[in-house]
C-alpha cells in the first residue's frame, strides 16, 4: 500500500462530533509521548501533518485524518500526570465513547515506547481492547534508539508482558522508517477485511 495524499479532516471534543466513517477507520492510541504524531507523519510521508511536541499530553481531542483508502483517528494520550484529575476523566469518557462505536473501527494501533515496560495504563488499555473484542496491534515506537538486536529482545519482552505473540508487536521508528512497510501491509489487510 502506498499513501498518495493524507490530510487533516477535523477534531472532535465530544461524542456528538465523532465522524461516522464511510471507509475503514484505524485508531491510534497510547500513552502520552509514545510517538503517535510522529507515527502519523511517518505513515503520511509528511513532516507536519500531525503536530509533534516534546511535551506530553498535547493531543486532547480525537483528531481525524483522511489517508485515502482509510480514515485515521488520533486519540488523546493517557497516563500523563501533569493534567488535572478532571481533565483525565474527560479524556477517559471521550475514549470510552469512541470505542463504544466499535463497528466503526477496523483496527487499533496501540503505541508503546520500546524502551519502557508497559505501564498499568497500557495493561488497562489492552484489557479494554480484549474485553471489547477490538482487533489491535502493539507498535513498539522509538526503535531507532536501540540496536537491532536489542530492539528484537524488547519486542519479545513487550509481547510477553501483554501475553501476545511476537507477530502482534511491530518495532517502528518515525526517524529511520523502520517498520513502515510492515505496518502499511497490516493496515492494507485490515481495511480489505473491513470493506
Amino acid at each position: 500500500m502506498r499513501i498518495e495524499h493524507a490530510v487533516y479532516v477535523t477534531s472532535a471534543a465530544s461524542e456528538k462530533q465523532f465522524i461516522r466513517p464511510e471507509k475503514p477507520m484505524i485508531a491510534v492510541c497510547g500513552r502520552s509521548n509514545a510517538g503517535k504524531s510522529t507515527l502519523i507523519n511517518l505513515l503520511a510521508g509528511q513532516k507536519r501533518l500531525a503536530r509533534t511536541s516534546a511535551a506530553p499530553g498535547r493531543t486532547r481531542l480525537v483528531n481525524y485524518f483522511d489517508f485515502g483508502p482509510f480514515l485515521l483517528a488520533d486519540l488523546p494520550g493517557y497516563g500523563y500526570a501533569a493534567v488535572s484529575k478532571e481533565e483525565k476523566l474527560k479524556w477517559g469518557r471521550l475514549l470510552d465513547a469512541f470505542f463504544a462505536k466499535k463497528e466503526d473501527i477496523a483496527h487499533v494501533l496501540l503505541l508503546s515506547d520500546i524502551r519502557r515496560d508497559p505501564s498499568e495504563d497500557d495493561f488497562t488499555m489492552v484489557e479494554f481492547l480484549n474485553y471489547h473484542i477490538l482487533p489491535f496491534t502493539v507498535l513498539a515506537t522509538k526503535a531507532d534508539k536501540l540496536s537491532r538486536m536489542r530492539a528484537k529482545e524488547r519486542v519479545r519482552a513487550v509481547a510477553n508482558a501483554y501475553g501476545l505473540g511476537e507477530g502482534n508487536v511491530i518495532a517502528v521508528s518515525g526517524l529511520s522508517g523502520l517498520g513502515k512497510e510492515e505496518l502499511l501491509g497490516l493496515i492494507e489487510r485490515r481495511i480489505s477485511q473491513a470493506e
